[in-house]
């Protein structure tokens, strides 16, 4: 196979793992750097110096360039852009995307990067717009799917193409291309016609469009998220299951005068400190660097570099499996990138089918912290815990004799086993002071175990202030105020 994918770690349904493309591999996640041929603020082979491992740059360009074309099919993509990395080839989908149309069919672009040499290719399919209607959107898709079966027929099962997933705005139509798309054999997978929804900050919108991929694409695809370049947003993305990225946005950044943070963007003329230490901030004030005369270019730099080190943080969170805390904190950037993260606490028990068993840590952000896939999966395994006929749920002091089993509680978990005090998500999690919203959380963890033991006699030992949550969520069940 030319293309296969292998995940080391993974947190939530986030992977860090290894993309084989024919005999060169990349680190996921991974962003690749839109290069185009004509406009390079940064070089190729600056961005290899950085450890970038891909790049992508866009084949109909190629095509069309009086200037490149020809060197292209002669020397190879590699050679002409100096870099010997991954290079991913786009189809021309894009300028079809914007101008409506594109000199170039499927089978052709297929072949021109083939000829080139090109490492991934990508068929001609159609982004559709997410303001399409229902009826537009399942053409365009029946069009794309009739495109992808013909790139497999002419080119065969080893070629190492990308299986781009469209559908709209509509959850059905892309999980019926991620089957689709499955079904065909494509183990690379991206994401596509989803610009739109980001330049609009419609972050819920994107989360649906992307689990619902998701949803039907084999565990072992690699998934591509088509032109997200805003490292404000990749921990979101990742957390979805999204592996790699791109954008030319450190570069179209630059060009507008705009310095990435991985919390937003500035305009470079509205900040008087530069709050980064790469190269570029550590050389240049504030001051001087609106006014070098190299600025775009300095700029693109930083913000590469800026977007490179969210990627490797990402990383980081993913072996450690922090990556809900680092999606919080990002995520409180911006309201609508807010409404996404909420959006994505939705989706929590499909979710946790994908989440590791045990981490870190459990550190408690506020309410969205009690929909986390932790807590759903630690309510579904406690709810199985075997009970005597009588059963005290203390949420604070000790065991009581009268009792045939005591439980404690920690919220937003809900009752736990003494022996497991110590273990995951029990022992590290980091809560402030109890809260009304992660004691309620709690309590349905208790009621769980009440409706799977109907046999048995439950028993709450609180302190008084907890009285009309306890009876909000567990109705007319024997709570006792005295200390234990």
């Amino acid at each position: 196979m030319a293309i296969a994918f292998e995940s080391l770690y993974s947190d939530i349904a986030g992977r860090s793992g290894k993309l084989t493309v024919g005999k060169k591999t990349i680190r996921t996640p991974a962003l690749l750097p839109v290069v185009n041929p004509h406009l390079q603020l940064v070089t190729p082979a600056e961005i290899r110096k950085m450890g970038v491992e891909a790049i992508i740059t866009n084949a109909y360009i190629f095509s069309q360039s009086r200037q490149f074309r020809e060197r292209a099919l002669e020397e190879g993509l590699h050679k002409v852009l100096d870099f010997d990395g991954v290079i991913m080839t786009d189809s021309g989908s894009f300028q079809l995307s914007v101008y409506g149309q594109v000199s170039i069919t499927n089978t052709e672009t297929l072949a021109f990067q083939r000829d080139i040499r090109s490492d991934i290719w990508v068929p001609l399919d159609i982004p559709t717009s997410p303001a399409s209607d229902r009826a537009t959107t399942e053409r365009e898709l029946a069009i794309t799917m009739e495109r992808l079966k013909e790139a497999k027929e002419v080119f065969g099962p080893d070629a190492p193409l990308a299986g781009p997933v469209q559908g709209g705005i509509f959850p059905d139509l892309r999980e019926r291309a991620g089957r689709e798309v499955a079904d065909l054999g494509f183990s690379f997978c991206p994401i596509g016609a989803v610009v739109p929804l980001m330049e609009a900050y419609r972050y819920k919108d994107l989360v649906s469009v992307v689990m619902a991929a998701k949803r039907t694409l084999p565990p072992s695809a690699c998934i591509h998220l088509f032109g997200a370049g805003h490292p404000s947003m990749f921990a979101l993305a990742t957390a979805m299951g999204c592996d790699l990225f791109d954008s030319a946005a450190y570069a179209l950044y630059a060009k507008d005068g705009r310095y990435m943070t991985p919390h937003g963007s500035y305009r470079i003329g509205e900040l008087i400190d530069l709050p980064c230490a790469c190269a570029v901030c550590r050389k240049y004030t504030a001051e001087e660097l609106t006014q070098a005369p190299d600025r775009e270019r300095l700029l693109a730099l930083h913000n590469l570099h800026v977007t490179l080190a969210e990627i490797a943080r990402i990383r980081q969170a993913i072996f450690d499996g922090t990556l809900w805390e680092l999606v919080d904190e990002r995520c409180r950037a911006h309201p609508q990138l807010l409404a996404g993260f909420r959006a994505l606490l939705n989706h929590a028990p499909e979710l946790a089918r994908h989440d590791r068993v045990s981490k870190r840590r459990f550190f408690y952000r506020g309410d969205e912290s009690c929909q986390r896939t932790e807590v759903l999966r630690y309510q579904e395994t406690i709810a199985r815990v075997q009970v005597g006929k009588t059963v005290l749920v203390a949420f604070e002091g000790g065991e009581r004799d009268e009792f045939a089993t005591t439980l404690f509680f920690k919220p937003p978990f809900g009752p736990y086993l003494r022996e497991l005090k110590e273990t995951f998500p029990i022992g590290p999690c980091e809560i402030p002071d109890w809260d009304d919203a992660m004691v309620r959380k709690g309590l349905e963890g208790v009621r769980l175990l009440v409706g799977k033991n109907p046999d048995s006699r439950f028993t709450i030992s609180a302190p008084a202030r907890w009285n009309p949550i306890i009876r909000e969520v567990l109705g007319n069940i024997e709570v006792r105020n005295d200390a234990v």
